[in-house]
């Protein structure tokens, strides 16, 4: 498993470990991300700086914090962040297609800011 020191403390677990595995990029864990203000948005799981990508993983006791997540997913959205969420489920289910989808955001998001 791929353990991360971050300013919020340690970044364990199986999406970050896929990741990384799977050749792509180290992505930085718990980056507060500001909008063009520098008003706090969120806090993503993981963040990939150059493309404004954001992932959240949602274990299985997330299913009660939807109405937080919304409205943070919206602003993220429309301060130009791109977010991919994934669940537990996902990750140990459907490896293949969270690298592929990740992947592909990164390469987008890359060729949008160059």
């Amino acid at each position: 498993m791929v353990v991360w020191s971050t300013a919020a403390g340690f970044v364990i677990g199986p999406a970050p470990t896929l990741l990384v595995l799977a050749g792509l990029p180290h992505p930085r864990g718990q980056v507060s991300l500001r909008d063009d203000f520098g008003l706090f948005l969120a806090r993503p799981d993981l963040y990939y700086p150059d493309a404004r990508l954001a992932i959240e993983y949602d274990g299985a006791s997330h299913r009660e914090n939807l109405t937080g997540d919304n409205p943070r997913q919206n602003r993220l959205v429309d301060a130009g962040y791109r977010l991919l969420r994934f669940t537990a489920a996902d990750v140990l289910s459907a490896p293949d297609s969270v690298v592929d989808l990740v992947k592909r955001a990164l390469l987008a998001g890359t060729r949008l800011t160059t």
